[in-house]
C-alpha cells in the first residue's frame, strides 16, 4: 500500500507544488477516484469490502482511481488515514445507507488531506480560504452518492432513445445545451452574480461530479434520472442510438443483486 495514502507525496506536491491550486488538483483527483468507487465501480467496491477481512479503508488516489486496502503500517502515517473498518458494516446495513456513510467519511478524509498539505506548505489565511473556496465549489461525495445535488427531471419526451443519443441533454420542455439544472432554492434569494456562478456549477455528472461543457455527449439514466458524461459510463453517441432504456452502472449493479 505504498501509494494508497501518500500518492501526492510521490508526485509534484512534495517537491514542486506549493499553491492552493496544486493541492486542489490533488483533492479533485482523489475525489474522482472515490466517486467512481461509490458509483460506476460500486459492484467491484462492494465485493472488495468483505466483512470477513481485516479493517479496510477506501483511498482515493491522485491518478483518479481508488483502492480498498489496509491502513498504513507506519505511525504516524504519511497522510491522514481514511475511516477504518468500512467493510464491517457492509452486510449489517441497507446498501444505500452504507454507501452514504462511506461517502460522508470519505468527504471528511478528502478535506483532512487537503488541509494537511495546506498546513505542511504553510498556507496563510488567504491561501487556505482560496483552497476551501475551490473545494466547496464541487459537490460533496455524499451529495453525488445520495443524489442530493442532482434532482434532475427527465427530458420532456420521457427519456426516449432520441433524447439519450442527443449530444446535448434537454431541460424539461426546452432544448438546451446543458443537462437539467439542479435545484438550489436558496440561490433564488441570492444576487445575480451568485446565480451566474451557481449556473456554472449546477450541471454535474453523476459519475465524476464534474460540470457539463458545451459539445460533450451526455446520457441520462432512466432509473435514477442522473446525467452522465458518455465517456464516464463508456457510452458513445452511436451506441446510445440503440439503447431504448438506459441504466447507469450503479442501477444495473443494484438490479443484479436483487
Amino acid at each position: 500500500m505504498d501509494d494508497a495514502g501518500g500518492g501526492l507525496a510521490s508526485a509534484a506536491v512534495h517537491h514542486n507544488a506549493r499553491s492552493p491550486e496544486d493541492v486542489f488538483r490533488d483533492y479533485r483527483a482523489r475525489r474522482a477516484g472515490i466517486v467512481k468507487a461509490l458509483t460506476t465501480d460500486v459492484e467491484k467496491f462492494y465485493q472488495q469490502c468483505d466483512p470477513e477481512k481485516e479493517n479496510l479503508c477506501l483511498y482515493g488516489l491522485p491518478n483518479e482511481t481508488w483502492e480498498v486496502t489496509l491502513p498504513a503500517e507506519e505511525v504516524p502515517p504519511e497522510l491522514p488515514e481514511p475511516a477504518l473498518g468500512i467493510n464491517f458494516a457492509r452486510d449489517g446495513m441497507i446498501e444505500k445507507d452504507w454507501l452514504s456513510l462511506v461517502a460522508v467519511h470519505s468527504d471528511a478524509w478528502l478535506l483532512s488531506v487537503a488541509f494537511y498539505f495546506g498546513a505542511r506548505f504553510g498556507f496563510d489565511k488567504e491561501a487556505r480560504r482560496r483552497l476551501f473556496t475551490m473545494v466547496n465549489g464541487l459537490p460533496t461525495v455524499y451529495e453525488i452518492v445520495t443524489g442530493v445535488a442532482k434532482k434532475q427531471p427527465k427530458p420532456s419526451n420521457g427519456g426516449s432513445k432520441s433524447s439519450k443519443s442527443n449530444s446535448k441533454p434537454s431541460r424539461q420542455s426546452n432544448s438546451n445545451s446543458k443537462p437539467a439544472k439542479l435545484s438550489h432554492p436558496k440561490d433564488e434569494e441570492d444576487n445575480g452574480q451568485e446565480d451566474a456562478q451557481d449556473e456554472e456549477q449546477a450541471y454535474l455528472c453523476g459519475s465524476c461530479g464534474e460540470t457539463y461543457a458545451n459539445g460533450e455527449f451526455w446520457i441520462c439514466c432512466d432509473i435514477c434520472e442522473k446525467w452522465f458524461h458518455g465517456k464516464c459510463v463508456r457510452i458513445t453517441p452511436a451506441k446510445a442510438e440503440h439503447i431504448k432504456h438506459y441504466k447507469c452502472p450503479a442501477c444495473s449493479s443494484k438490479r443484479s443483486r436483487e
